[in-house]
This record gives C-alpha cells, sequence and structure tokens, in this order.
C-alpha cells in the first residue's frame, strides 16, 4: 500500500495517484475507489486528493461521472498528435485567442444554465486560488483549471470534449509565446477582476451577462499577451 504524511502537496498527491493507477493495472473504463478508500490507502487529506483528481481529468487520464464515480479514461478522447502539430503550426496566437473567445463565451453561458451548487463552488475556488498564486507557474495552472472547471459546469460532454481539444491547441500555440516581467501575477493583474465578473455571472444564473464577461476576458488577454484584441 503507497502511504505519505497528510500534508503532501498537489504535486505529490498526481504522483500517488498515478502510481496507485499503475500498480492496480487499472485500464480504460475501470472504476477508481471511492473517495474515502482512497485517503485511507494514500495518506493524503480530502482536499489534496480533490485538487489531484481535478488535475488528472483535467489532463485527460480520468473522468467522472456525478453519481457513478470516477473512471480510467480512455486513449481514444485524446487529440492525435500529428493532427494537433499540424494545426499548432498553421495557427498564429492571436487567431488561437480568436477561437477561444468564440467556443469559450459559448461555454459559460451554458456554464450560467446548467451550472449545480457544487459547480459554481468548485469554479469559485479555483478562482479564489488563482488570485492567491505565488508564482506565474501556479496562476497559470488554477487559471487553466478555472476555465476547465467553467466546460465541466455545462454538464455537457461535447462542449467539454471541445474545451479539451482546443485547450491542447492552445498550450501547443502560446507555449513559447509568453514573456513574463514578473515573478508572479501583480495585485492589479486584470484577470482578477475578470474572472470574479464570470464567476458571478454563472452563481447568478445569467447566461448573457457569463458569455459577455468570457468574451471581454479573453479579448482583454489577447490584449495582454499579445497587443491585439
Amino acid at each position: 500500500m503507497l502511504t505519505r504524511p497528510e500534508a503532501a502537496g498537489r504535486s505529490e498527491a498526481v504522483a500517488l495517484l498515478k502510481d496507485f493507477i499503475a500498480e492496480h493495472d487499472l485500464a480504460p473504463g475501470d472504476r477508481l475507489p471511492s473517495e474515502r478508500e482512497l485517503i485511507g490507502q494514500l495518506g493524503l487529506t480530502r482536499s489534496n486528493l480533490r485538487k489531484a483528481l481535478d488535475t488528472l481529468e483535467h489532463q485527460g487520464v480520468i473522468w467522472r461521472h456525478v453519481g457513478k464515480g470516477t473512471f480510467i479514461a480512455g486513449q481514444d478522447e485524446a487529440l492525435d498528435i500529428g493532427l494537433l502539430s499540424e494545426i499548432s503550426h498553421q495557427i498564429t496566437p492571436v487567431k488561437m485567442m480568436r477561437a477561444r473567445q468564440c467556443i469559450e463565451a459559448v461555454i459559460a453561458r451554458e456554464a450560467a444554465i446548467n451550472a449545480s451548487r457544487h459547480a459554481v463552488k468548485k469554479i469559485t475556488d479555483i478562482k479564489d486560488r488563482a488570485r492567491a498564486a505565488s508564482s506565474w507557474e501556479e496562476y497559470e495552472t488554477q487559471d487553466d483549471l478555472f476555465h476547465y472547471a467553467i466546460a465541466e459546469a455545462t454538464d455537457n460532454i461535447l462542449l467539454r470534449s471541445l474545451f479539451d481539444q482546443l485547450n491542447k491547441v492552445r498550450r501547443a500555440v502560446a507555449v513559447s509565446a509568453v514573456i513574463r516581467e514578473t515573478r508572479k501575477p501583480p495585485e492589479e493583474h486584470g484577470s482578477f477582476a475578470e474572472h470574479d465578473r464570470i464567476c458571478e455571472a454563472i452563481a447568478a444564473r445569467d447566461p448573457k451577462a457569463a458569455h459577455d464577461a468570457m468574451w471581454q476576458h479573453i479579448s482583454s488577454v489577447s490584449a495582454r499577451l499579445f497587443g491585439e484584441v
């Protein structure tokens, strides 16, 4: 049995979960034990376990079905590497951001219509962790999870899948395009207030406000990063 101190961080918790999956030869479609069982077997806190599960779901390692459990994802859910490479070499960062704007604004609108209370809380908690991040790397991890949580909140597997594919292209296109001049986001970082507005609109069940807030957010991000809207 794998064990670690309860103070294990997110990265260690992710490693423990991946080791657990490999050690038990879990294959696509296999169900993971319950959170209570995993906490006991891995020696993690509930908070760190849930953060690690969020990360693995975002990476496409697992998928979760409310009321049924957590399952190992299949390889056919991943974007073909050759296609990803082809797209990433043919699209500019600005055009990639325009695609994000079109798709994610609709995703935010659907999240405002369909998000459960748990989903809204999850989005809000991630937003707050992004604001508290002590480095750009941590901020970008939380920002990524924030947008993924909104896609997840639509309760629409096709929209979530579209977001996943878009996000893979985003990483390939933008990973070397951004140069940071500070150690962490400054207190006045524009995305903080923009995330607040998106959260507030989804929590208020206001589809138009959520759509418009996400549209403006990605437009602002594009302007900050690449000088264009």
